[in-house]
């Protein structure tokens, strides 16, 4: 089970991170971009998902792309959701509490190099030897 503070940790230890808040929520940047952040579920958000709404703390995170949303949701969905308010957005929902911290890890810098302008990740790759 993750948490905010492993969340925190694991942003912060990417390159160029920043922490602020997005619409009053914390949030990770990467050069003014948010790469994962806390989603409060809204009422519209809570109406359709009905009984499959967490109840516990959820995070935001963006993906490559839509197709890879989708797949996170339909290999996980005790852990991955999404809502259509995110609908045309590369961006995933997780149940926080469902998240193991090795499989945040991977989410948090894939999220990362999803949004980190294309030499900062190069560059980052390059010094993980990836």
């Amino acid at each position: 089970m993750a948490t905010w503070a492993d969340v925190r940790r694991l942003a912060l230890a990417l390159p160029a991170t920043t922490e602020g808040t997005s619409y009053g929520s914390p949030a990770w940047k990467v050069r003014d971009r948010a790469f994962v952040w806390e989603r409060p579920l809204r009422r519209a958000d809570l109406e359709h998902l009905g009984d499959a709404a967490p109840a516990g703390p959820v995070l935001a995170a963006a993906v490559a792309d839509e197709g890879v949303k989708h797949a996170l949701v339909a290999d996980d969905p005790a852990v991955y959701l999404t809502t259509p308010h995110f609908d045309g957005y590369a961006a995933v929902l997780v149940r926080l509490d469902a998240v193991d911290v090795d499989e945040l890890a991977e989410l948090v810098t894939e999220a990362w190099l999803a949004r980190a302008p294309r030499r900062l990740a190069q560059q980052h790759l390059a010094d993980r030897g990836c």
